[in-house]
């Protein structure tokens, strides 16, 4: 019997609040984030968690020992590798999303931001997360899963928003519209391809100016 696969998104990191785009560069939590973290961990009590993912990125890895710590499962096996970790934000990168939403307008900062194959200049289209991130989880994540080991996967709004794509079966167009909320966890039970048969989604509070 498969385990169950569960995903979080990082909390709140320090350019987050800034309202900046992050992308590859490394920010920790702040003094909220970390709050937040640790009531995420509550959300998942019930269920014992096996093994996890994150990206090689602080702010998902300060999330996941939060997550963990707050369970006492400290000790848990974890892996973390940069297939996971956040699109490449390329020229946009420090930038406020407020200030360049203002500046392109709302039609092109809503693809900028979430449609599935708008480029941005030297840096990743979603689609080229995807790519990235959908195999390492058909290869890694997946196989632990059928083992029937509960699974946590801590990473970010794109590397998360691509392999839920997979997970969902959600169109290139759709995709626009779906994204990964600060303070859940997603549960999914999967089939033997990684596809979803059930979600449950369990939630705090979390407001993050992202």
């Amino acid at each position: 019997m498969n385990g169950k696969l569960l995903i979080a998104r990082h909390q709140e990191s320090e350019w987050n609040k800034l309202g900046k785009w992050t992308g590859r560069r490394d920010r920790h939590l702040t003094d909220y984030g970390f709050e937040k973290a640790n009531e995420m961990g509550t959300l998942i009590k019930d269920i014992p968690i096996d093994f996890a993912f994150a990206s090689m990125q602080v702010r998902a890895i300060e999330t996941l020992s939060c997550i963990l710590s707050t369970n006492n499962e400290d000790e848990i096996p974890a892996e973390h590798n940069a297939a996971l970790d956040e699109r490449d934000y390329g020229d946009y990168t420090g930038k406020n999303k407020w200030d360049m939403e203002k500046l392109l307008g709302k039609e092109t900062f809503k693809e900028l931001r979430r449609g599935w194959d708008y480029p941005i200049p030297h840096g990743e289209t979603l689609k080229m997360v995807y790519e990235r991130s959908v195999p390492y989880y058909l290869e890694k994540i997946l196989p632990k899963v059928k083992e029937g080991k509960n699974v946590l996967v801590v990473a970010h709004g794109n590397s998360l928003r691509s392999i839920i794509k997979y997970i969902e079966g959600i169109s290139d167009q759709n995709i626009a519209n779906f994204e990964v909320p600060f303070g859940a966890i997603l549960i999914y039970s999967v089939d033997e391809k990684g596809r979803m048969v059930h979600k449950e989604v369990r939630a705090t509070v979390t407001n993050v100016p992202a």
